[in-house]
């Protein structure tokens, strides 16, 4: 790319929130350096809303920065805080060790491991799980003032309940990490979402206390609907990018399905399209802006899923709502036998997590098999409802699933 990284940011608006930015700008005309981006494993998958990060990452790597991903195996332990309410669960050792090797193959896909500005993976755990907790808060405590901690965003929710003194380690230890791969990795920059500000800024702070310069942080936008509600939720749950917890299909249709007002921000955001096609896709009228939401879908499915998974999610995409293409990747569950109520399909599909709301579903009239509207929530399916060997559970317009015997 010609663009320095930061005009490329500014082109997509990809930043929200950014320190010294002045010298920031400098500095990306003047030298390639280290950037680097933290994922803490609390689950064994990354989910939406790890992807803009990511793809500023990339968007780093293309300018011929150095990408430096950190998996938090080490911060896991005590788990970050903000935007919760309630403390997190506490992971285990061995919990916290298969998160992080699910991870890390997870966020391979958004960078090069070739080139002169190949990525690296590190684990904080490699450096904060052996530290002696008096000499750190002898050597690094002082430099944090209480007072500015808690009145930091990142804290404010869980103030509501009472905050940990455990849990306010995690601003120290985070800090360490920007401030340790700095003086290991030459690391300048840390990227994130929006949410980490407070966190992101204390690392910089506590680097230039102790060097006097040269650290930055850019936060990205969080990904929100036409609500301004976060985006990522399905019928199942979170939009994990891991095709066992959310399947290529299901999330290719999430991102077929988002609002007219929502295509700019998902193409400038999370997809690699030209600024200008990013611009003519979300601006064509009427009915043809699904032609934009299809290559939305396609786009993203391919760069999380690979370009077969993403074909497949589209020919099913296609057999089920235009009449062409194939049923054979949608969304299937195997039946043991095809006399099972229509609560235990609901059930197994996972449309509804219990019977009570499947229920719920019937009566408002949102359920149908093979087209034909369910009423009756005492329904038993049969041999007819398999006449080719598999039956369609729908809910609603969007949802649906294979029954296959």
């Amino acid at each position: 790319m010609t663009k320095s990284i930061y005009e490329v940011l500014k082109e997509r608006d990809l930043i929200k929130q950014i320190t010294f930015e002045e010298e920031f700008k400098t500095l990306t005309k003047q030298e390639h350096f280290s950037v680097y981006l933290g994922i803490d494993p609390t689950a064994d998958s990354i989910h939406i809303g790890h992807f803009i990060p990511l793809m500023m990452m990339s968007y780093f790597q293309k300018c011929g920065h150095r990408p430096i991903l950190l998996v938090g195996g080490g911060t896991a332990f005590i788990g970050d805080p903000s935007g919760k309410t309630d403390m997190r669960k506490m992971l285990t050792k061995e919990e916290i060790s298969k998160n992080v090797d699910n991870i890390i193959k997870q966020v391979s896909k958004f960078v090069s491991f070739e080139g002169d500005n190949s990525a690296i993976i590190v684990n904080n755990g490699d450096w904060i799980l052996d530290l002696n907790y008096m000499e750190f808060i002898r050597t690094y405590g002082v430099y944090f003032n209480v007072n500015r901690m808690l009145d930091a965003e990142c804290f404010k929710q869980r103030m509501e309940k009472g905050l940990t003194f455990f849990e306010l380690n995690y601003m120290l230890m985070q800090s360490y990490d920007f401030l340790h791969l700095f003086e290991t990795q030459g690391c300048k920059v840390e990227i994130g979402g929006d949410d980490q500000w407070s966190n992101m800024l204390a690392g910089v702070d506590l680097i230039r206390k102790i060097h006097q310069n040269g650290s930055f942080c850019v936060t990205c936008p969080l990904l929100l609907n036409s609500e301004g509600k976060k985006m990522g939720k399905t019928v199942s749950g979170a939009l994990w990018l891991d095709a066992q917890k959310t399947s290529p299909y299901e999330f290719y249709q999430y991102w077929r399905n988002i609002g007219d007002t929502e295509v700019y921000d998902v193409l400038r955001m999370l997809t690699f399209l030209p600024m200008d096609e990013v611009k003519r896709l979300s601006e064509l009228p009427g009915e043809q802006i699904n032609e934009a939401k299809k290559i939305a879908a396609f786009e993203i499915t391919k760069l999380i899923h690979g370009q077969e998974e993403a074909k497949k999610a589209e020919e099913a995409s296609l057999a089920l709502f235009e009449g062409s293409g194939s049923l054979e990747n949608m969304p299937t569950v195997k039946v043991e036998t095809t006399t099972l109520s229509i609560l235990d399909a609901i059930l197994l599909t996972g449309i509804a997590p219990s019977k009570g709301q499947a229920r719920t579903l019937i009566s408002q009239g949102g359920i149908s098999l093979n087209d034909t509207k369910i009423e009756d929530t005492n329904y038993t399916l049969s041999d007819s409802d398999f006449s080719e060997g598999y039956a369609i559970l729908k809910k609603g317009k969007k949802v649906f699933y294979k029954l296959e015997k």
